[in-house]
């Protein structure tokens, strides 16, 4: 089996598959995960979400809040596998499937590389996609983070080549759906920085 849920009710524990880039939750029908029995869950209340490092939980301004493992959700959440999410007073528990990045919760704690300024903006604006707040399937091309840092494509391209050596990320294909994986799991680049970029201003 793939990505899914465990919705645990009253009547036991439903799997809803994770498939498609997003997995809408609350009290509404229109749901693809239903708790019309939870008065405490909004009728939007959060989505889970396909991005490049994987799945992730995002609070759709619900009135009562998202949490996962107990810590509240404001922006979006990347979800290891068997994290407990909270909408209201429903349980879900998220579970990667073997061999996908959020199935190793053992790699957590495992510290990002040091980077330098310019190193650092060319990460963040991997995740250009994100400040739309729409649902994203793949980082900013080399083009778009060139224009957006107002640089060469070259100078993209050489800051790139570092962050693949100090990631780890080696000769493949999707490098750059590697690295944007690589570096929210190990904490350079947190989710709710590049939704909401001038909150990192100084």
């Amino acid at each position: 089996m793939g990505d899914y849920l465990e919705v645990w009710g009253a009547a036991g524990v439903e799997v809803v598959t994770l498939e498609g880039a997003a997995v809408m939750v609350g009290r509404d029908p229109s749901n693809q995960v239903v708790l019309a029995h939870d008065p405490e869950v909004s009728r939007r209340h959060a989505v889970v979400e396909r991005l490049p490092a994987g799945w992730c939980v995002r609070d759709l301004t619900s009135r009562n809040g998202t949490s996962v493992n107990g810590e509240r959700v404001l922006a979006s959440y990347a979800l290891q596998h068997r994290d407990e999410i909270r909408v209201g007073g429903s349980r879900i528990v998220f579970c990667g499937s073997a061999g996908s990045t959020t199935a190793d919760p053992t790699r957590r704690a495992e510290p990002p590389p040091l980077l330098t300024r310019r190193e650092g903006d060319v990460l963040r604006a991997l995740f250009l996609p994100a400040q739309s707040g729409e649902v994203f399937t793949e980082p900013a091309s080399t083009r778009e983070i060139a224009e957006a840092l107002y640089v060469s494509e070259a100078a993209v391209k050489q800051h790139l080549a570092h962050l693949y050596d100090k990631f780890g990320i080696y000769e493949g294909d999707r490098r750059r759906v590697r690295l944007a994986n690589e570096a929210l799991r190990r904490g350079a680049v947190s989710l709710s920085e590049v939704r909401n970029p001038r909150s990192s201003e100084p």
